[in-house]
């Protein structure tokens, strides 16, 4: 099964000289289950032909917000009405929760709580999971037909499945705590409250259930194996 990795940005150049791009950590997330992967930088209006270019997809974060006015945006929204009509299973993370949520309905703005970086609790259909968080916009509003799955302190919309072809969540389960690192090293200062950005480092020896996920967003995928692109 293909599964096609729509980058919406790029993380920055500290991180991908450790750790490589979102397609290298999003690849090694969901690797175990014969899925194969490949990543159109829909960022830099790198766009696949058509939504059946691959079997699956997955929307990354970005450093942009889904209501920024740039032109990979609404073409990518298209995109997503495409998949969804299609009925074509996709996952999203961070801003790819976020855009998916705006394209269908939904409501995405600056949090006014804030910054939420590092380990967090999030519930996630009934089930707990420690997840790194890097975002200050939410989802506040979920798109009709959308049901709420997962939440945390601070984050009432932190995942939402839509029937049962999408499933997009707003923590970050593809950055190890050596990304996080890199993120509060290079990316944090003047951006983060510093506050926040300790409360975070104290967290990094703690062990988080990114592998959990992984697991469950790959079965994702598998369970809608149609056709492999040969």
């Amino acid at each position: 099964m293909l599964i096609g990795i729509l980058q919406a940005g790029h993380l920055a150049q500290e991180v991908q000289a450790g750790h490589g791009d979102y397609v290298r950590l999003y690849s090694e997330l969901l690797a175990g289950h014969g899925l194969r992967f490949q990543g159109w930088n829909v960022v830099d209006m790198e766009f696949p032909i058509s939504i059946d270019a691959a079997d699956g997809w997955l929307i990354s974060g970005s450093r942009h917000g889904a209501y920024e006015d740039l032109p990979f945006i609404p073409r990518l929204e298209t995109f997503i009405r495409e998949a969804h009509a299609a009925e074509k299973p996709m996952i999203g993370i961070c801003f790819g929760h976020q855009l998916i949520a705006k394209a269908l309905g939904g409501r995405v703005e600056k949090f006014d709580g804030g910054w939420m970086v590092g380990r967090k609790d999030y519930m996630l259909d009934g089930m707990s999971y420690a997840l790194n968080a890097w975002h200050q916009d939410q989802v506040l509003k979920a798109p009709a037909g959308a049901r709420v799955i997962g939440s945390a302190p601070g984050c009432k919309i932190a995942a939402l499945a839509y029937g049962d072809t999408i499933l997009t969540m707003q923590p970050h389960p593809e950055f190890p705590n050596s990304v996080l690192t890199e993120l509060l090293d290079h990316r944090a200062k003047g951006i983060v409250p510093v506050d926040r950005q300790n409360a975070a480092r104290a967290m990094l020896d703690q062990p988080n259930d990114n592998a959990r996920i992984g697991q469950k967003l790959a079965r994702f995928f598998v369970a809608h194996q149609q056709v492999d692109h040969g």
